[in-house]
């Protein structure tokens, strides 16, 4: 009998005034599980994620998380229950070192996260050993190049220990070399027992990576599956893979 899954979303919607961001979107996210998000520009894939951690609130729908629906809980006691995500454009905490900025992460993690900072930096610094940024931990965040931000963004939202990880782009901008050294961490995530949602353009890491795809476009859902399957769906093709390659 397959394991109930963990994240649950009930014909989730999102409109601002008159713009429908995400209509109806249904799908769940198993245990353990690796599930890409992918779509053209403007599909709804970033709204989403803002639903699910609760940086937006939904029009209409419900999120259901290890079986508690999440209603209007702010973001906070939503990272604190074990969503985690990362964003897009990355914003690191002006002034604080590497480690103090994921320690950040740790100190507003799952079960409240840490209650002092010393055992948060130790945290921290686990985590930007996994992600290979330890040699960066006391230089100040703003300094960091790409790449580097994005191993941060990706340290942060792992020291809160979440259950659920929402990644958004966190290869976007890099090279070959750094896109699979990301790829290999993710992978090294999902086999501590994390379930992961993640948003991505580079179709080579997307197809690698994910159990499962799920398609928006125009903020509806246009295929849920195995990933060779929905890579050659006519619609996929049509809406996304196409116009790439055109």
């Amino acid at each position: 009998m397959p394991a109930a899954p963990i994240l649950d979303v009930r014909g989730l919607t999102k409109r601002f005034a008159g713009l429908t961001a995400l209509s109806n979107v249904t799908f769940s996210l198993a245990p353990g599980e690796i599930l890409g998000l992918i779509g053209p520009n403007g599909a709804g894939k970033t709204t989403l994620v803002s639903l699910v951690s609760g940086t937006l609130e939904a029009t209409s729908g419900e999120i259901v998380f290890d079986n508690e629906i999440l209603g209007d809980m702010p973001a906070f006691r939503r990272a604190q229950l074990g969503i985690g995500r990362t964003f897009q454009i990355m914003r690191p905490f002006p002034g604080l070192s590497v480690v103090d900025n994921v320690a950040v992460g740790a100190l507003f993690g799952t079960g409240g996260g840490e209650r002092e900072l010393a055992k948060a930096r130790e945290r921290a610094m686990e985590k930007l050993e996994f992600v290979g940024l330890a040699h960066r931990a006391a230089q100040r965040a703003e300094a960091l190049g790409g790449p580097d931000r994005k191993r941060l963004e990706l340290a942060k939202a792992l020291a809160m220990n979440p259950r659920v990880l929402l990644l958004d782009e966190v290869m976007a901008g890099l090279n070959n070399v750094e896109i699979e050294a990301v790829i290999a961490i993710v992978r090294k995530v999902r086999d501590q027992g994390m379930s992961i949602l993640v948003i991505e353009h580079v179709m080579k890491a997307i197809r690698s990576l994910s159990d499962r795809l799920l398609v928006l476009h125009h903020g509806e859902k246009i295929a849920d599956g195995a990933p060779d399957t929905v890579l050659n769906d006519p619609r996929v093709v049509e809406a996304y893979l196409g116009r790439r390659r055109a």
